[in-house]
């Protein structure tokens, strides 16, 4: 984040500057916040360190730091600027909102917890302040409490970004035909707003091509491999999919994942010398080298690539009485990073690999374990479902020699055509290219193969073609593996009632079935390139 003082210019200021009143810092705060809309972070900042270099006690100046720096992602100066808020005035209820989701960001969600206090403690009546709790309540993991504030939020207001919240949560809770009704309501409201016209194409099986043509003349009014133009693309390319127009499918998602790749950075290179590394590093002898780990035996990792039925296999074990779902946790590999000493998000260095591989294996275990202690719930085990944790596989066999280890696999061409055609939100930039798909997943199984060597039954591995197949079969081996004792539950899965926030948010309220095994195959001609490289090599 650049945040600098402005110039004479920049301010307005004349050459020999009067007294700063009250009303030159409402007038350069109003700036401020209208260039934060703008995404003009330079001139927003100016404003803001104006404003502070004269009046450093005002709360509102440090409140645009903060905001400014979440824009930017810049979680550092974020948490301090909205520190700086509520030391100022501790009832500042936007800012302990707006905390909360910034140690969530960082991965504190016990100081998170604290944050959501103060900010429900302080609450007022402002929807824009209901909203940022909800989201910090999303981002916890807890849906069915972020309803409670969407709902609030959208209670005497019909902001399109508050409504677009709440229909999200209702999708993640399984509400789908309230969420449709949401969603309907944004676009009432904004009819050129393509996400939710992609969110209301994955609630259900398109019927006809209703949507299809509104979609299509939307399309047109955007240029080419915009940002909109990605959300419209697979919005279309899933329902002419539902519609078993495969051509227009293919073509669909082939432009969305274009539009997409146009706008992002993704080091491929980077990425090779990180898995390099990974096999050379943790090898036998390291990890017969690691001292004594973090004994808890509550935490179940399940593993693997995205759209791979991971969520799948986590429905059907937290479908018991005695294990809960705390969802997708980043805290595992946060604090790897921490205590490796790498800096910044995304994913680990080849550098911070060989870090990693001097880590007190017992302090990683238990800083894990104290990060997620506000995620959990009284049940015995929990599951962290986040697919790329089978990068540290064998630091969590380290780190805690009695957390089970379930790797998830699918059919090499199914799994990477449904990462192609799903939008993910910040994560897999890999997969917006056949190419770059492709050689990842290569990398992928070669280093599974390694850790497979590795860890041996310290980690089961699971077919995704084998759980819908026979899934009670399935089902009872993984139990055997967990050392649990049956409960039929499990064959329910699909009756739970608890959200779902990943991509199979409406797959996984249905019965298992095998419709998308072998699923690539309609798209056999287009997706030759991906095809090519994984049976080559």
């Amino acid at each position: 984040m650049v945040i600098g003082t402005p110039n004479h210019t920049q301010a307005g200021n004349s050459k020999t500057t009067p007294a700063f009143t009250e009303k030159h810092a409402a007038k350069y705060l109003n700036r401020g916040f209208k260039a934060l809309m703008a995404q003009d972070f330079k001139d927003a900042g100016a404003c803001a360190n104006l404003v502070l270099k004269y009046m450093p006690k005002l709360d509102q100046a440090h409140f645009l730091v903060g905001l400014i720096a979440l824009d930017t992602s810049d979680w550092t100066n974020a948490r301090k600027a909205f520190l700086n808020v509520v030391e100022i005035t501790d009832d500042h209820a936007a800012a302990w909102a707006q905390l909360a989701r910034v140690h969530i960001m960082s991965g504190g969600y016990n100081q998170a917890e604290e944050a959501l206090k103060k900010a429900v403690k302080f609450g007022s009546d402002d929807p824009l302040v209901a909203d940022v709790i909800g989201t910090a309540y999303t981002l916890m993991g807890d849906q069915t409490e972020a309803l409670t504030w969407f709902d609030r939020a959208c209670e005497d207001t019909d902001n399109p970004m508050f409504v677009m919240n709440r229909a999200k949560c209702l999708t993640f809770l399984g509400a789908f035909a309230e969420a449709r009704e949401a969603l309907e309501r944004v676009l009432a409201l904004q009819p050129q707003n393509t996400q939710a016209h992609w969110s209301l194409s994955r609630l259900e099986k398109a019927p006809d091509d209703k949507h299809v043509q509104e979609m299509q003349t939307l399309l047109k009014r955007f240029k080419p491999n915009s940002p909109p133009t990605t959300y419209l693309n697979y919005g279309l390319g899933k329902e002419y999919e539902d519609l078993e127009m495969w051509p227009e499918a293919f073509q669909a998602y082939a432009q969305g994942a274009k539009a997409r790749r146009a706008h992002i950075t993704y080091d491929e290179a980077a990425e090779i010398e990180t898995f390099t590394a990974l096999q050379g590093v943790f090898t036998k002898e390291w990890l017969e080298a690691q001292g004594e780990g973090c004994l808890d035996a509550a935490p179940i990792f399940i593993i693997g690539q995205p759209r791979t039925g991971t969520t799948l296999v986590e429905r059907i074990i937290t479908a018991r009485d005695d294990i809960h779902s705390a969802g997708e946790l980043q805290q595992f590999g946060l604090a790897v990073k921490r205590l490796a000493g790498a800096q910044g998000s995304g994913m680990i260095s080849a550098e911070t690999v060989r870090a990693a591989a001097e880590i007190d294996p017992g302090k990683l275990g238990g800083i894990f374990m104290e990060s997620t202690r506000s995620l959990r719930s009284d049940l015995p085990h929990f599951v962290d479902k986040l697919p790329v944790n089978y990068l540290y596989a064998p630091l969590i066999a380290a780190a805690l020699p009695n957390a089970k280890i379930i790797h998830v696999t699918r059919d090499p061409m199914d799994s990477c055509f449904a990462s192609y055609k799903q939008l993910f939100a910040e994560a897999y930039f890999h997969s917006y290219d056949q190419g770059e798909m492709a050689r990842h997943h290569l990398r992928y199984r070669r280093l599974m193969d390694h850790y497979r060597g590795l860890l041996g039954d310290r980690m089961i591995e699971v077919a995704y073609e084998d759980v819908v197949g026979d899934m009670e079969g399935e089902a009872r081996r993984l139990v055997t593996y967990l050392g649990l004792d049956w409960q039929a539950a499990s064959l329910d899965f699909h009756t739970q009632k608890s959200a779902v926030t990943t991509a199979s948010a409406t797959q996984v309220r249905e019965k298992a079935h095998s419709r998308s095994v072998g699923r690539w195959r309609q798209f056999e001609t287009e997706l030759t390139e991906m095809h090519e490289i994984l049976i080559e090599n």
